[in-house]
């Protein structure tokens, strides 16, 4: 099993602690044990299959948003503590722009997380958002401007429960997409949205740009 990138540093702490707490119980050192293990688990990063074709699920969780906003559909992804925290890119394309937008920090599940601090991706086609939620303080990039990255790569992770969100293009609309609010959706693997007829998607073609 693999951890996102920079996470062993937190599990690194209580698990130092450990030693030391055995002095006073040996209830803390199993305590820290614990938790040390609990921040792996919570950062843990497992292998994904990616489908052939169709825009893959930025995130683990379950949909919370979906809305049709200025002639885009906007998908919303609520990540648990238990869902796995690395995010991957729903379609292929050359990152634009990684930018920090900073905000408040109200629970992910929440309308209010709307104006939550957030890292906002820009890619050509669409754009992704890791918006942090009320426990997340630590969001991080794996991806650069000008970078161009395939469909399911990893692009970041975020630590502690919280929310990813998807723009898609503005030839997709509500119709096209395969998932509705309440559904479980897996980074990289579930399918969320599928072109009409009337659109081709040909990521060779994005990759020789």
């Amino acid at each position: 099993m693999q951890f996102a990138r920079g996470s062993l540093r937190y599990a690194a702490v209580p698990a130092l602690l450990a030693a030391p707490a055995v002095l006073l119980t040996p209830l803390a050192s199993a305590a820290c044990l614990l938790a040390g293990a609990g921040v792996l688990f919570f950062h843990r990063d497992p292998e994904r299959s990616t489908p052939p074709t169709g825009v893959v699920s930025p995130a683990d969780g379950h949909v919370a948003v979906v809305r049709e906003e200025d002639d885009r559909v906007r998908l919303g992804i609520y990540m648990r503590g238990r869902d796995v925290h690395v995010n991957r890119a729903p379609m292929a394309g050359v990152v634009e722009s990684v930018d920090h937008v900073p905000g408040a920090n109200k629970l992910a599940f929440r309308k209010e997380s709307e104006r939550n601090e957030r890292l906002r991706f820009t890619f050509e086609d669409y754009d992704a958002e890791m918006i942090a939620g009320a426990f997340a303080r630590r969001t991080r990039s794996y991806v650069e401007p000008g970078e161009f990255v395939e469909r399911g790569q990893r692009i970041g992770h975020i630590s502690f429960s919280s929310r990813f969100d998807v723009v898609l293009p503005p030839e997709y609309d509500i119709g096209d997409l395969t998932v509705a609010e309440g559904n479980r959706v897996l980074a990289g693997e579930t399918v969320v949205a599928r072109p009409s007829e009337a659109v081709t998607v040909d990521d060779s073609a994005v990759a020789e740009k």
